[in-house]
Protein backbone atom coordinates (compact mmCIF):
# COMPACT_ATOMS: atom_id res chain seq x y z
CA UNK A 1 0.00 0.00 0.00
CA UNK A 2 1.34 3.34 -0.56
CA UNK A 3 -0.10 6.59 1.55
CA UNK A 4 -0.64 9.07 -1.72
CA UNK A 5 -2.07 6.57 -3.28
CA UNK A 6 -4.48 6.02 -0.13
CA UNK A 7 -4.49 9.94 0.17
CA UNK A 8 -6.40 10.15 -3.33
CA UNK A 9 -8.73 6.95 -2.66
CA UNK A 10 -10.16 8.09 0.82
CA UNK A 11 -10.49 11.59 -0.84
CA UNK A 12 -12.47 10.33 -3.83
CA UNK A 13 -14.89 8.22 -1.70
CA UNK A 14 -14.55 10.16 1.66
CA UNK A 15 -14.24 6.96 3.91
CA UNK A 16 -11.47 5.17 5.32
CA UNK A 17 -11.46 1.37 6.47
CA UNK A 18 -10.42 0.31 10.03
CA UNK A 19 -7.40 -1.72 7.69
CA UNK A 20 -6.72 1.49 6.20
CA UNK A 21 -6.45 3.49 9.10
CA UNK A 22 -4.30 0.44 10.88
CA UNK A 23 -1.76 0.07 8.52
CA UNK A 24 -1.47 4.00 8.60
CA UNK A 25 -0.83 3.80 12.12
CA UNK A 26 1.33 0.44 11.71
CA UNK A 27 3.93 1.67 9.42
CA UNK A 28 4.31 5.84 10.25
CA UNK A 29 7.14 5.00 11.76
CA UNK A 30 8.88 4.16 8.07
CA UNK A 31 7.25 7.30 6.68
CA UNK A 32 9.30 10.20 4.81
CA UNK A 33 8.50 13.83 6.44
CA UNK A 34 6.34 14.16 2.53
CA UNK A 35 4.58 10.79 3.49
CA UNK A 36 3.59 12.09 7.82
CA UNK A 37 2.66 15.70 6.34
CA UNK A 38 0.06 13.42 4.37
CA UNK A 39 -0.93 11.09 7.20
CA UNK A 40 -1.30 14.19 9.25
CA UNK A 41 -3.81 15.97 6.79
CA UNK A 42 -5.47 12.47 6.97
CA UNK A 43 -5.97 12.81 10.77
CA UNK A 44 -7.06 16.12 10.39
CA UNK A 45 -9.81 15.47 8.13
CA UNK A 46 -11.06 12.33 10.19
CA UNK A 47 -11.35 15.01 13.22
CA UNK A 48 -13.13 17.91 10.89
CA UNK A 49 -15.51 15.26 9.79
CA UNK A 50 -14.30 15.36 6.33
CA UNK A 51 -13.34 11.85 6.10
CA UNK A 52 -15.70 9.07 8.04
CA UNK A 53 -14.79 5.68 9.12
CA UNK A 54 -16.46 2.58 7.85
CA UNK A 55 -16.17 0.05 4.89
CA UNK A 56 -16.74 0.64 0.87
CA UNK A 57 -19.48 -1.24 -0.12
CA UNK A 58 -18.55 -2.68 -4.08
CA UNK A 59 -21.11 -2.61 -6.26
Amino acid sequence: MNIGALFLKINLTGIITFYELDWVTKNQSDFTRLEKSIAIKLGRMIDSGSINIGCRLKA
